[in-house]
């Protein structure tokens, strides 16, 4: 099969000048793409190691909430941050291999670190003692997040040769349509809003990196069906990168990704959807994320609306995010993790199988 360029190919001006070192042709640049996974993977695996030695040398270890599940308390001293080797990896081979006569990808590069700062310096400030060891302020991580979803989606929305010139909604079985001025703040919202459900998802071991792989790998599928050659290869980097984490992350966990981690797969996966111009089947595609988010969103909305009208506030789920629901429920870590990972990729399946819709 062979892919063309469909209207949301974000082939900058400089490509017609300078050639790019990965193959244009679409099942070669898949080819090529699955072997930098492989690279990433194996890079992640070398740096991985002096990494969770430098954050256990640092004391940079997680301290486990005393009102969460009980079965946690022994996760307390393990070292995180460790999504930084997954940051570190994917900038590198990207900006090597995935930028010359690709300079769009410059963007979802430019979202993954600078949301991998702020999840760095907020992990750093509540495992060192900031304003009352918790960190960045809830408004202050927020303002950091909108700022950088607001810049991305301008990048995203501006004409060439300011920008990606992207304005489209593709909706399965009825067609594309320019929604204008209005994709600014949705592709902003939807940066933001991914970026905090990939975090509320990172409780259990495995559970953040694996559905993130899954769903960085159903829009390598769509990326590809659409034609986007350097979303593709940034896709499959990521997937290596997160396996390569999952070696030191697979239960009992040996580190954490943190915010240094989620944040920055929720903000790059939402760039991603958004450049191929499938971003209406991000919810799909990322549904443990929505599920996540929303049963905490949820559980905080009746306790205060019940408390407002009955004087004493109740609960939807026995503990949120959902999946420290079923844990309470007698769920083992594992189970939760594994039945998570096949609703993931279920909900990847199905997400392509409405991006490959032809009317």
């Amino acid at each position: 099969m062979t892919a063309t360029l469909s209207p949301f190919a974000t082939v900058g001006p400089s490509a017609h000048f300078v050639k790019s070192v990965m193959p244009t042709d679409p099942v070669q640049n898949l080819a090529v793409s699955m072997a930098l996974a492989g690279l990433a993977f194996i890079i992640t695996l070398i740096i991985g190691r002096p990494i969770v030695t430098f954050l256990r040398s640092q004391k940079l270890r997680k301290q486990v909430r005393s009102d969460g599940p009980q079965t946690h308390l022994v996760k307390t001293g393990t070292p995180t941050m460790g999504g930084v080797m997954v940051a570190v990896t994917v900038i590198v081979l990207t900006l090597v291999f995935n930028t010359v006569g690709r300079l769009s990808m410059l963007l979802p590069v430019g979202v993954l670190l600078a949301t991998a700062i702020l999840g760095a310096l907020d992990d750093r400030l509540s495992l060192l003692g900031g304003k009352r060891g918790s960190g960045m302020s809830a408004r202050g991580k927020m303002i950091w997040l909108i700022a950088v979803g607001v810049i991305a989606a301008i990048i995203l929305y501006a004409p060439f040769p300011f920008g990606l010139g992207l304005h489209q909604i593709y909706i399965p079985f009825l067609g594309q349509f320019s929604i204008g001025l209005f994709y600014i703040p949705i592709a902003a919202i939807a940066i933001v809003a991914t970026a905090n459900a990939v975090n509320l998802t990172d409780g259990l071991d495995t559970l953040a990196g694996g559905t993130a792989a899954i769903a960085f790998v159903a829009y390598a599928i769509i990326a590809y069906r659409q034609g986007q050659l350097g979303v593709v290869t940034f896709c499959f980097t990521m997937v290596g990168a997160l396996m390569g984490f999952l070696w030191f992350n697979a239960h009992p966990a040996q580190v954490f990704m943190g915010d240094t981690g989620s944040l920055a797969l929720g903000a790059a996966l939402a760039t991603a959807a958004f450049m191929t111009g499938q971003w209406l089947l991000l919810p799909v595609v990322g549904a443990v994320f929505l599920a996540e988010a929303a049963s905490v969103m949820l559980q905080v909305s009746w306790f205060k609306w019940t408390r407002k009208k009955q004087g004493e506030g109740r609960r939807i789920f026995r503990m949120t995010p959902l999946h420290h629901h079923f844990e309470m429920l007698g769920w083992s870590e594992t189970q939760v993790t594994m039945r998570f990972w096949m609703l993931g990729m279920m909900a990847g399946i199905i997400g392509v199988a409405l991006a490959l819709v032809q009317l």
